[in-house]
């Protein structure tokens, strides 16, 4: 890694209308102190997909809970919040560990998956989710990359992601389970996206919807937002340290220039 620039705290105080804008600061500079960091100048957001890119999760926890317990496995649907992120044939595996008392091969779990994804292919088409077409438009003018690390592994999915976000996603700053060995919550997936886009956990910023995702772009020590577009409670987030929470993208479309006037 490269060496740490010298200290030049800033304040973010007004990065969001946040109630209690003195504690909101604090956090953020715990967030510079805890990794060492002096400065925030982000070069590049790294995006989550399902739930983040697409208003696809309900799709996902119907399909995961339609074919899992089609495969004797239990998995109601809202477990597909909690372990959004992960690699889907690691899911699986550790659902079958849990309930089955035995580790799958990669091939039970690539088949089983399989199966999960023939179920989602026939849910109707996931909309883009509202606002973040504009959000990444204004990123993009603002010189910054647009990464997408997803879990996902569904080659028809990812090739849609390049049409559908045209110009500002582009097939080399994707990051999905094909490019890993260790899917979130494991910072490997956000430190391939860092590499990626050639830039330092201090100048990236991750967004993420899902408490697995948040605990790996943490762990990859990058300023992590979340954007809770599903039905955990924000506590969930919070918990494994999104230092933001917005309740819609759009929420965060309307702060990006506020968040901007904070990065030097």
């Amino acid at each position: 890694m490269a060496d740490r620039p010298q200290a030049n705290l800033f304040s973010l105080g007004s990065l969001i209308n946040h109630p209690d804008r003195i504690m909101y600061e604090k956090k953020i500079k715990e967030y510079l102190e805890r990794h060492g960091f002096g400065t925030f100048r982000p070069k590049a957001v790294l995006f989550d997909m399902d739930g983040v890119l697409y208003d696809s999760m309900p799709n996902h926890a119907y399909s995961w809970h339609k074919s899992m317990t089609a495969l004797g496995i239990t998995m109601p649907p809202e477990d597909a919040y909690k372990y959004e992120g992960m690699r889907g044939v690691e899911t699986i595996k550790l659902m079958a560990r849990r309930q089955w008392g035995r580790e799958l091969t990669d091939e039970e779990a690539q088949r089983m998956y399989g199966e999960k994804s023939r179920v989602y292919s026939e849910c109707p088409t996931a909309k883009i989710m509202d606002g973040v077409l504009d959000l990444q438009r204004k990123m993009k003018a603002d010189g910054m990359k647009i990464v997408v690390v997803t879990g996902s592994g569904q080659r028809s999915l990812l090739d849609k992601l390049v049409r559908d976000f045209d110009g500002l996603v582009s097939p080399n700053l994707i990051v999905s389970s094909f490019d890993v060995s260790r899917g979130k919550p494991d910072p490997e997936p956000y430190l391939k996206g860092m590499a990626k886009a050639g830039v330092e956990p201090w100048e990236a910023i991750v967004v993420e919807n899902a408490p697995l995702g948040v605990r790996a772009g943490v762990a990859a020590g990058i300023f992590t937002i979340a954007v809770n577009t599903g039905p955990l409670p924000d506590s969930m987030l919070t918990d494994e340290g999104a230092a933001v929470v917005f309740s819609r993208m759009a929420d965060f479309r309307d702060s990006w220039e506020t968040i901007k006037a904070n990065f030097r």
